[in-house]
């Protein structure tokens, strides 16, 4: 009888919250907002870009990942005006996956809309820390955290872990890219043009991330922190290779391709 009545109640608790996610997933701000941290998520994607377009030419203040990004914003005459819209937007839309989190249908639809909105939360406070004159570089978060989970025990080999999850999720995006999968994220039929941005800039970020990921596990491998560097460091170290320069300019190409995608789904978003 007990066993029924705390199933009872955890099915009721379980209902609760998906009410309360269903609430705010539907309300028209969190919806309205989720759409404006896309969009900004297309120009941050056009940022990066164009910084990473610096990095292929060889320059070296060129900060190519997001926070580059809102270090050139936070530079412009209106840049702190911008970056408190980018908080409330990306703020908003982490909601929203935290709403699609609770009511997903699947686990792996749900511990995707997770993922996200620990992504979106984190790109929110990185604005955050600009604002508050706080902010630092890619490379120095990624060597940070890199260092902060070596030193947890069995820290090497959870170092290699998180870089086989983030060169996991490179491949997860060069398969969304390449079968077209990012279709399911929009209503309606898309144009040919958001198609191609999108499978031409999802496969550039799944490259992107499976570089990152490599720079993490030889960080775990070689113990050594600042091996960890990020998206900048990853396009650095791209730039090395034969054909470097090419490569990192068709990387940025398809950053740019995943701007323009951004904005159709600000626009067609399955919200």
């Amino acid at each position: 009888m007990a066993t029924s009545q705390q199933s009872s109640g955890a099915g009721g608790v379980a209902d609760g919250l998906s009410d309360v996610a269903r609430s705010a997933t539907d309300n028209r701000v969190v919806d309205l907002g989720a759409r404006a941290g896309y969009a900004v998520n297309g120009i941050l994607h056009l940022l990066i870009a164009w910084l990473g377009v610096g990095v292929a030419l060889g320059r070296h203040d060129a900060n190519a990942d997001p926070s580059g990004a809102m270090a050139v914003i936070a530079g412009t005459p209106f840049g702190k005006i911008v970056l408190v819209a980018i908080v409330v937007a990306f703020a908003l839309l982490a909601l929203w996956q935290v709403g699609e989190c609770v009511r997903g249908p699947g686990a792996g639809d749900r511990a995707k809309a997770a993922a996200k909105a620990v992504v979106y939360l984190a790109l929110a406070s990185g604005a955050v820390s600009f604002l508050t004159g706080s902010g630092s570089s890619g490379a120095n978060q990624a060597g940070g955290a890199t260092a902060a989970l070596m030193d947890l025990p069995f820290g090497q080999a959870l170092v290699v872990l998180a870089g086989v999850a983030v060169a996991g999720v490179g491949a997860y995006h060069l398969h969304k890219g390449w079968t077209e999968k990012f279709r399911e994220d929009l209503a309606g039929a898309p144009s040919r043009l958001t198609v191609v941005a999108g499978k031409v800039g999802y496969i550039a970020r799944g490259i992107a991330f499976i570089a990152i990921g490599v720079g993490v596990v030889a960080a775990g491998v070689t113990h050594h922190p600042s091996r960890s560097r990020g998206l900048d460091g990853a396009l650095r170290d791209m730039v090395a290779l034969p054909w470097g320069p090419v490569i990192v300019l068709l990387v940025a190409a398809g950053f740019a391709a995943f701007g323009l995608y951004s904005f159709s789904r600000a626009r067609r978003a399955r919200t």
